[in-house]
């Protein structure tokens, strides 16, 4: 190859240019030599016998057939949870170190992920963009939406192992639940009296309010 031809093929990948086309996989290279390696070993794809999904490299098709059998091969040394990549593992991990460094530039709240701060703006911006498409009831984040949804099915997935009764949401089981341990987690500061619902501590703090303002 000429001289400046070698130096027209460097500059290509210095910019964003890719004159060199593979039509077959309609793929498309900064330099002549990636496209003939390609060519070459074009008809050496991995892909996926479950989804037919075509991968460059074997162990990439190694990493994405652990979506299909479910196998979650790191787990975290701290809390035994799996994660089926390493990536994911990664991020979990900055919940035990309480890394928080994806900060909210309005009321300064730090989150360990950048998803978890995405969706917390959406308080601020008051966006909705998950819409119930039954009854068109919106939501700011997903998980709100697909608690919602059992309310439409009726479905109560979540089961208490001690009497068996179900409820749609977690958070109803965890309330629930407390009736069976005899927690109290929530505390009167007046009296300090203890209540194992929230509720039920609203009610009580109110008795206190009447009595101040009767005085």
């Amino acid at each position: 190859m000429e001289k400046s031809s070698i130096f027209k093929e460097d500059m290509y990948t210095h910019s964003e240019r890719k004159p060199h086309v593979y039509e077959k996989r309609n793929q498309s290279f900064s330099k002549k030599g990636i496209l003939n390696k390609r060519i070459q070993t074009g008809e050496k794809y991995h892909i996926c016998e479950v989804c037919k999904k075509s991968l460059s490299c074997k162990s990439s098709l190694i990493t994405h057939m652990l979506v299909h059998t479910g196998e979650k091969p790191h787990m975290c040394e701290v809390c035994k949870r799996s994660f089926s990549h390493k990536g994911s593992l990664k991020m979990h991990m900055g919940i035990h170190r309480k890394e928080k460094p994806h900060v909210c530039e309005i009321c300064k709240k730090p989150f360990s992920r950048k998803t978890h701060l995405n969706s917390h703006m959406l308080t601020h911006t008051g966006e909705k963009p998950y819409t119930c498409e039954l009854c068109k009831s919106s939501f700011n984040q997903k998980s709100y939406l697909k608690s919602h949804m059992l309310s439409h099915t009726g479905e109560k997935p979540h089961v208490c192992e001690v009497c068996k009764k179900s409820f749609s949401r977690k958070g109803y089981l965890n309330s629930h639940m407390l009736i069976h341990t005899g927690e109290k987690p929530h505390m009167c500061e007046v009296c300090k009296k203890s209540f194992n619902h929230k509720f039920n501590l609203k009610k009580h703090v109110y008795i206190h309010a009447r009595a101040v303002s009767c005085m």
